[in-house]
Formats: C-alpha cells, sequence, structure tokens
C-alpha cells in the first residue's frame, strides 16, 4: 500500500486534544496506521537512570497519534488536503494534493 503520509512531510492535526497544531512527521508506523508529528500528542514518561550522567525523571515525549487524524500540508498552498495518487508516464506512482493537482515530491 501506498503512503499518503511520508516521514519529514509537514502535517496538521484534524481532530483531538492537539487539533490545529502543525509539525513534521518524525516517523510512521504502517502496520499500525500511525504516525509520530513533532510537538503533537505529547506523553509524559517516568524514566530511570540509566547508569552515570544519565539522569532520571520525568520526561516530555512525543506519543503516537492515528494517521486519520492527521492531513498533509500542500507545500505550494500551505493549506491541508487530501493525497491522491497518480501514474506518470515512465510507470512511477506519485502522491498529488486534491486541492491544486499538483505532484507532491518526496
Amino acid at each position: 500500500m501506498a503512503a499518503r503520509i511520508r516521514k519529514g512531510d509537514t502535517v496538521v492535526v484534524i481532530t483531538g486534544a492537539s487539533k490545529g497544531i502543525r509539525g513534521e512527521v518524525l516517523r510512521v508506523f504502517p502496520k499500525a496506521e500511525r504516525a509520530t508529528v513533532a510537538g503533537v500528542n505529547m506523553a509524559r514518561k517516568h524514566v530511570k537512570p540509566q547508569g552515570v550522567g544519565q539522569p532520571g525523571g520525568i520526561v516530555s515525549q512525543e506519543a503516537t497519534i492515528h494517521l486519520s487524524n492527521l492531513k498533509l500540508i500542500d507545500p505550494k498552498s500551505e493549506q491541508p488536503t487530501k493525497v491522491a495518487f497518480r501514474v506518470l508516464e515512465g510507470g512511477r506512482k506519485v502522491r498529488v494534493a486534491k486541492a491544486t493537482g499538483q505532484v507532491i515530491e518526496g
């Protein structure tokens, strides 16, 4: 299955506690249909000290968010858009922004 959202894409959260926040996709988990986005869905985790120089404590980190709660930001118009796929003449499959019809590189 082709990925509509990939690592490095800029996305906006469309629903949930982090609604309206934009961020860059750090990691995608295709089988679980989830992604980690910078600055979105922050969770607090208790961490044990790990040897010398690694103090323990409470750390904030990004938790995963379901892909259905994310919308890709079109690089050309800077607006949220749906993603379609198109096969070019050379047989290459590319992502296309439905709002503008522009090919999304990446």
